[in-house]
């Protein structure tokens, strides 16, 4: 979280993910646990994506994200 999470939560316009993040591992730990499965412990997580800094394979996926809008601009469901 960062200032500006900070005051768009103030303004009401989105919600503080810190608090959703115990119900949300709470019911993935019962999906994972149904499906005989655990979480790994000591993962790495890249960080950063919202000050611009991605993996390699972020343009890989944003090139097939863009591919329908760009040959079929205008198009909806």
């Amino acid at each position: 979280m960062n200032d500006v999470d900070t005051m768009l939560i103030e303004e009401r316009i989105a919600v503080d993910l810190s608090k959703l993040k115990s119900p949300w591992l709470e019911k993935v730990q019962q999906v994972l646990t149904e499906a005989t499965l655990v979480i790994p412990e000591n993962i790495f997580m890249q960080r950063g994506g919202r000050e611009g800094k991605h993996s390699e394979h972020f343009g890989f996926l944003l090139a097939e994200m863009q591919f329908l809008p760009r040959a079929y601009p205008g198009a909806s469901w």
